[in-house]
This record gives structure tokens, C-alpha cells and sequence, in this order.
């Protein structure tokens, strides 16, 4: 018997990494999970690896996206108890070539898609249900060239914030889960044949000794999800090998 036998769950950004592993791990509980992204081929990809699961492709940062991914979960009729609002793109770009394309994509989908896709699953949240942004240790930091990522992280903290006063008549829990360092597809895409090179240098910097696995943050969102976290209301849980402790 899983922690979320017969739930409903979302999973945005579910194609690949942290919210592929969390689908997974959701639906090995017992939820059923709706997992969109961009990425259409990867999507039915991820569908096939989670099992029972639903994939809605879509954007976050388009509002007629966001719509037609909650009338999908309106289908099913069983509410929404899960809403894990992972979506999010990074760049590594300094202040002086940071174009405005780049900064409005990424508060576009970090910030406008995550406020979005939390403000049209309030009809569908059950009384009771958990949501989770993904935040990340640059929303506190200040490392060269993150700037504009770790603003718009910055502003995912402050939205749980809000939200958990606004929502915790409702018994719906807000919290967010800031991963450090972990091995997913950006690095690939960042770096090309450099990642490995870069995750290591990265790693010599954490208490850890390493990057994470995706699957250790989506262990961190299943205690959020699960009433194992009952009592835990607009906490950031940092899942970072200790990089932003010390």
C-alpha cells in the first residue's frame, strides 16, 4: 500500500531529471500522475518509464497550455492532490550578455509559469492537497553569470510565502524543495562534452563530495506530498549535499 494510493497528482517539467524521477517515485505510491513538458517525443518516453501516468504536452509560460493540461485532469473527477510546479530553464549568462530574449524566457516560465500553474489548480486542489515548487540554492546565492536564474528562484521562495498564508485555510500545504547541484540533462546541454569535467569541479565544493542524483530531491518531494508532512507549511527544503549550509 503506497502513502498515495488512489491520489491525483501534477507533475510539470515531468519529461526528464528531477521531475521524471518525482513522477515515478508518485506513482509508485499509488497517485495517478499528469506529467507535461515541452518535449513532446520525450514526454511519451517518460510516460512509458512511469507507468500510471498521463501526458499532457504543453508550456507553462502559455496560459491556453496550463488550461488544457487541468481540463485533462478535470476528466479523471477526482480533484487534484498533488502539485508538484517543477518547470523551470536555466542560463548561465553574465549580466553584460544577458539579452532580454534570455531574461524574459527565463522569468517567463520560472516565474509567470509557475504563478499560472498554481493559480488555475486552486478550482482542482482538494482541501487538504500539497503543492511544491522547486526553488534552488541560487535563490540565495551569488554566483558570476546566475543572476537572472537565481532571481527568478528568489521570487519562487517568496511566492510560497504568500501562498501558504493565502491557501492554509484550505488545509493546502505550500512548500518549496531547492535542489544544489544535481546530475540531470542541463549539465549535457550547458556544457557539452565539459559537463562531467564541470559537475566535478562543482562537486569539490560540497560537503558531499558530489552532485546529487534526481532521485534524492524526488524523495524530498514525496515526504512533501506525503501526510508524513503534515505540520510542515512554507518551508524551504534544500536538497544540496550541503552547499548553501556552510
Amino acid at each position: 500500500m503506497g502513502q498515495l494510493d488512489g491520489k491525483t497528482a501534477v507533475v510539470t517539467g515531468g519529461n526528464a531529471g528531477i521531475g521524471l524521477a518525482t513522477a515515478k517515485r508518485l506513482a509508485a505510491e499509488g497517485a495517478h500522475v499528469f506529467i507535461t513538458g515541452r518535449r513532446e517525443t520525450e514526454l511519451k518516453k517518460a510516460v512509458a518509464e512511469v507507468g500510471n501516468a498521463t501526458a499532457v504536452p504543453g508550456d507553462v509560460s502559455v496560459a491556453s497550455d496550463v488550461d488544457r493540461l487541468y481540463e485533462r485532469v478535470q476528466e479523471r473527477g477526482r480533484g487534484l492532490d498533488v502539485l508538484f510546479a517543477n518547470a523551470g530553464i536555466n542560463a548561465i549568462v553574465g549580466l553584460e550578455e544577458t539579452t532580454e530574449q534570455v531574461h524574459d524566457s527565463i522569468f517567463d516560465i520560472n516565474v509567470k509559469g509557475t504563478f499560472f500553474t498554481i493559480q488555475k489548480a486552486l478550482p482542482l486542489l482538494t482541501d487538504g492537497a500539497s503543492v511544491i515548487l522547486t526553488g534552488s540554492t541560487a535563490g540565495d546565492g551569488g554566483a558570476a553569470g546566475m543572476s537572472a536564474y537565481g532571481a527568478s528562484k528568489a521570487a519562487v521562495r517568496a511566492y510560497a510565502r504568500a501562498w501558504t498564508s493565502e491557501l492554509a485555510p484550505r488545509g493546502i500545504r505550500v512548500n518549496v524543495v531547492s535542489p544544489g547541484p544535481i546530475d540531470t540533462p542541463f549539465w549535457e546541454t550547458a556544457f557539452g562534452k565539459r559537463s562531467g569535467e564541470m559537475i566535478a569541479g562543482v562537486a569539490d565544493g560540497i560537503p558531499a563530495r558530489r552532485a546529487g542524483d534526481p532521485d534524492e530531491v524526488a524523495a524530498a518531494v514525496i515526504f512533501l506530498a506525503s501526510s508524513e508532512s503534515s505540520f510542515v507549511y512554507g518551508t524551504n527544503l534544500y536538497v544540496d549535499g550541503g552547499l548553501g549550509q556552510i
